[in-house]
């Protein structure tokens, strides 16, 4: 006979809403050459190495948690990370209490909670990080916005104070109307409207040393495995902050002063268009005070980190890419060396979630982030509300070679689905399958790279655009989108390697320089060097018409190296009007190391090499949403409730460089077989080249091909 207290039943009766949804090296000929990872910057403490994670889940909290220790609370954290530990997690990543200073009055209780928490999941050797956001209360102004809080924001579990409460809030002395951003049109205190929310100022001497006594008292009370610091970044937008703090430093640091709002020659069009939008980036001025606004938050993140120490740090980061991130100031880049694990937040619970393409340009570059911050861990996280969106947000993670984090986010709805699922049960299949079947360490694959895509942030930071409209990141994410559907193996490099001529020489992959306008001296001297020793670049126009600081050349470098005649510099068209891929493959210029010879082309395949054996993972670009029938997410989009495929021929043969990819006898596999694997057909066409063929039959969205020896 069952318990009594069954874990389904025990949290049917107790009310709970349990909410939660490698890097590219280079290819050279037989010879693949693998970097030594980074060490951390100077001073700045790496995190326990030992703690890696590879399979996390979010632990899900409730406002009811707050009554721990009551027995309901106690009996309920043990269930669950029992549940966690049958569905395979190697680690929990707290949701909820989000608006951490909201709860400024329960801290005894929270941390009672947390460190009690942490005692059960260890039972399992599971780990658990925290994750809050540190530099925001939640205020809502006025009816509507405190009703569109609790239709919109449920996951961060509200207990906000009231304005009348609001003006006497603090903690460790510091009241929290004091240490606000400072709007700069009216002087009042900053205002996320997206999310309700009062922000603290990253300069505000008194908010750091707030922060630090909360770390301090966090990490006393309960034995986190690692911290998730979130929402660093300004999330009011350049409307913040013009407290005396901001004023002080741009003032010190640049001998400037922030102007009024109505400096045109400064701040642009602030009538017309959105705050977010704001800007003249042809203004230094403006650009220096985007700078220091970055370097804010940097420096805020280098004071946690030394506060912890070792203990492993990570934040959120959705895009790291375009323009429009310096408005909210986040920038990844900026913030790394900070941080010991990198995670891209791969949004989305609505129907647009199958269209996953677009989000291959963010993961891979925020995987080469990782790599350079001395091959740190690399985790995305996916939403879901049903089984299907869990299981592709799993299947996105081992495409991309990156440790999975599965969310439930039931709490963004206006009121939870009558069928929603706990995470552990969405997670548990995939999990075990996984660790049965395929037990890849994403952290060691090693991703083929036949060709090496530069990515600009001074292109970014200096809010360039080309003739076109288009920035340097839509470029990026073209030619991602290109790669991919062509099985072009490729990775990110990004300025500071593009500095390095030891590094660029060091590879024979063509780098593809596509409207790489702001160009410092050492990157032009580095690129030289590369080209005068034989290396190819694609070079697309324009190029090094603008310095790393956004200052006009009196000429374009592309006029130097057009004199020098390089032997392996190739100009093309830019990848957002043509195919410049498809016409160097006709040149013979480019030989893919796969090419597809039958099976429908919208499978992606990727090559990673596992203990240096090669391993194809394949990713359907066939998928079709069904949407919910009447659940729809915060935007008005309807939920993905399940995923079809409008793939039928599934039968695949390409034609490989061996040279290049030795091959093993590989089997397909795929958690939509279970235990079933099918063996790859292998035949050698030539010296250097074999066809293989694939039978993804009866696999809807992810499938694997890899030898039997690897475990």
């Amino acid at each position: 006979m069952k318990q009594a207290y069954s874990r389904r039943r025990f949290v049917k009766v107790s009310a709970l809403n349990t909410l939660g949804i490698g890097i590219a090296l280079p290819l050279t000929g037989k010879t693949f050459l693998v970097h030594a990872p980074s060490p951390g910057p100077d001073g700045m403490p790496v995190g326990n190495s030992s703690f890696v994670p590879v399979r996390a889940a979010s632990w899900w909290c409730n406002i009811e948690d707050l009554l721990w220790s009551q027995k309901k609370i106690v009996d309920k954290i043990r269930f669950r990370a029992e549940a966690f530990a049958e569905a395979g997690f190697d680690t929990a990543i707290n949701f909820g209490f989000h608006i951490r200073f909201d709860f400024a009055n329960y801290f005894g209780q929270l941390h009672g909670y947390y460190a009690n928490v942490c005692e059960e999941l260890h039972r399992y050797n599971i780990k658990f990080m925290d994750h809050y956001s540190c530099n925001h209360v939640e205020r809502p102004r006025g009816e509507e916005e405190f009703r569109k809080l609790h239709r919109t924001q449920r996951h961060h579990v509200l207990l906000f104070s009231d304005p009348v409460a609001a003006k006497h809030a603090q903690y460790e002395g510091h009241y929290f109307n004091d240490i606000c951003q400072v709007n700069l049109r009216d002087g009042s205190r900053g205002y996320a409207k997206q999310y309700q929310l009062e922000a603290f100022c990253h300069n505000n001497p008194d908010f750091l040393d707030m922060h630090g006594k909360y770390l301090r008292r966090l990490i006393k009370d309960v034995p986190v495995d690692g911290l998730m610091v979130d929402d660093m970044c300004d999330y009011a937008g350049p409307l913040v902050c013009g407290c005396n703090h901001c004023r002080d430093r741009f003032r010190r640091e640049y001998g400037l002063e922030i102007p009024p709002l109505d400096d045109v020659e400064f701040w642009g069009d602030t009538i017309n268009i959105s705050e977010f939008q704001w800007g003249n980036y042809e203004n230094p001025a403006f650009r220096n005070w985007l700078n220091m606004r970055a370097d804010s938050v940097a420096d805020h993140l280098k004071m946690v980190k030394g506060v912890i120490g070792d203990i492993p740090l990570m934040t959120c980061c959705s895009s790291s890419g375009p323009i429009y991130l310096n408005a909210v100031n986040l920038n990844l880049e900026r913030m790394s060396p900070m941080l010991d694990f990198i995670m891209l937040e791969n949004c989305g619970i609505n129907i647009k979630s199958v269209n996953w393409t677009r989000m291959d340009s963010e993961a891979l570059h925020q995987k080469d982030i990782a790599f350079r911050r001395g091959n740190k861990p690399a985790i995305a996280l996916s939403y879901t509300i049903y089984e299907k969106g869990g299981y592709l947000g799993w299947s996105l993670s081992r495409f991309w070679g990156v440790a999975n984090w599965s969310s439930t986010l039931n709490h963004r709805l206006e009121e939870d689905p009558e069928d929603m699922m706990e995470i552990e049960d969405i997670a548990k299949p995939f999990n075990k399958w996984e660790t049965k079947q395929s037990p890849l360490n994403c952290h060691e694959g090693i991703d083929l790279a036949e060709v090496r895509l530069v990515n600009s942030r001074y292109c970014k930071e200096n809010g360039w655009r080309g003739e076109d409209g288009k920035e340097q990141w839509d470029k990026s994410a073209a030619w991602s989108e290109l790669l991919l559907g062509k099985n072009i193996g490729y990775r990110f490099v990004r300025c500071e390697e593009l500095s390095d001529p030891v590094a660029l020489s060091e590879e024979k992959t063509p780098l593809i320089l596509d409207s790489i306008a702001c160009v410092s001296d050492n990157q032009v001297d580095a690129i030289k060097t590369y080209l005068a020793g034989g290396g190819e670049a694609w070079l697309a126009l324009p190029f090094g018409t603008h310095d790393e600081k956004g200052n006009k050349r009196k000429s374009p470098v592309s006029n130097t190296l057009l004199k020098s005649k390089y032997k392996n510099l190739i100009f093309i068209n830019t990848v957002t009007d043509s195919d410049p891929l498809e016409k160097l493959i006709k040149k013979k210029r480019f030989h893919p190391v796969l090419t597809q010879l039958a099976g429908d082309e919208r499978w992606a395949a990727r090559i990673r090499f596992h203990e240096g054996k090669a391993v194809i993972h394949f990713l359907s670009r066939g998928l079709v949403a069904i949407p919910h029938s009447s659940i729809r997410d915060k935007d008005n989009i309807p939920v993905l409730k399940d995923i079809e495929t409008t793939i039928k021929d599934n039968r695949l043969s390409y034609v490989i460089n061996t040279s290049k990819v030795p091959l093993h006898s590989l089997s397909v596999m795929s958690p939509e077989l279970t235990e079933e694997k099918r063996s790859v057909t292998i035949h050698e066409l030539k010296p250097g080249y074999a066809r293989i063929d694939c039978n993804l039959e009866g696999i809807m969205i992810y499938a694997v091909a890899q030898p039997a020896t690897i475990r």
